[in-house]
């Protein structure tokens, strides 16, 4: 069996994402649970959550090459 070790920016990574995950699930249960105790910063933390969530399906990479015109026949 081949043991490989992980580099320590990737564990540090991973820390950081789930830290912020845990962070973006408490806001948003707090906000749920009990609203009328929640401030800016659940709200903010929520919503800017809900929006990185968005990103990679409005930034994927197109398959067409830059410049490239869908349906013109090249002339």
């Amino acid at each position: 069996m081949v043991r490989r070790r992980v580099p320590l920016v990737t564990l540090a990574l991973v820390a950081v994402g789930l830290v912020a995950g845990g962070f973006w699930w408490w806001a948003v249960l707090r906000l749920l649970l009990a609203p009328g105790e929640t401030g800016p910063v659940e709200g903010a933390v929520a919503a800017g959550g809900w929006g990185l969530s968005l990103l990679p399906v409005h930034v994927a990479a197109s398959s067409r090459r830059r410049g490239a015109r869908s349906g013109t026949s090249g002339k």
